[in-house]
């Protein structure tokens, strides 16, 4: 389940990300006017332009793409919820430890 919302959220993430680059600025307006090219956008999306259609994509991309996030932390919680301390898992075996340093007992009496 974790896969497949995690594929989801990818997709939507490319989605909304190449979705918001395609509008224009605020600014982009002022210019497209002052050219004389300032309706060539409602031949393409409309006689609204591409403002609200685009808007409204993006926004219903960025509420699915919060649920996914939301989802997948959720979780990703779950998973590693411990209810008990006897469930940790069990701490691993003491090593046998290779005598590389002398005892004190092997080290010679100061004078």
């Amino acid at each position: 389940m974790d896969t497949i919302i995690l594929v989801i959220h990818i997709v939507i993430s490319v989605l909304l990300v190449g979705l918001i680059l395609i509008q224009h600025g605020k600014g982009a307006d002022a210019g497209a006017a002052a050219l004389g090219g300032g309706g060539s956008s409602s031949s393409v999306f409309g006689s609204q332009g591409s403002a609200s259609f685009l808007s409204r994509s993006s926004g219903l991309l960025a509420v699915l793409f919060f649920a996914t996030s939301l989802s997948l932390a959720y979780f990703a919680n779950k998973a590693n919820r411990v209810e008990s301390v006897t469930e940790l898992p069990a701490a691993p075996a003491a090593v046998e430890q290779v005598e590389t340093q002398p005892t004190p007992a092997d080290l010679p009496e100061l004078p």
